[in-house]
């Protein structure tokens, strides 16, 4: 009696099954890859507030011990940070000898919300 060939077709897979596992190994890798990126992204923007944070503190220590400008002042930061730009202002309180400083340290486009607030409360 002749052997049938279906028993060797049905051992291995059909190429449609190949291809549908493909599609869902290529659909879950673009996922990752968007993910990746995304953290990426993620992590630089929290190095910039990092570093602007930083900044904004080192900028109010100065205030503090050189004593403050003007009501207000604005400037830009040295090399290598002269991507990052500051401005303060003065604002009286109801105590004669302490006045409200608030630093902010801005970087990229202000519309993003890439700035830093600090503010501190100074004896004059």
């Amino acid at each position: 009696m002749p052997q049938t060939r279906n028993n060797a077709f049905s051992a291995g897979f059909t190429l449609l099954e190949v291809m549908i596992a493909l599609a869902i190994v290529a659909t879950a890798l673009m996922a990752l890859l968007a993910l990746s990126n995304r953290s990426i992204e993620v992590h630089e923007r929290l190095q910039k507030t990092t570093r602007a944070t930083m900044l904004a503190q080192d900028k109010m220590a100065e205030f503090e011990t050189e004593g403050l400008p003007e009501d207000r002042d604005s400037g830009s930061f040295e090399e290598p940070f002269e991507e990052y730009r500051w401005r303060f202002t003065v604002t009286e309180t109801p105590l004669p000898s302490t006045v409200e400083v608030k630093l902010s340290v801005v970087w990229g486009r202000e519309q993003e919300n890439e700035a830093v607030d600090l503010t501190s409360f100074l004896f004059r």
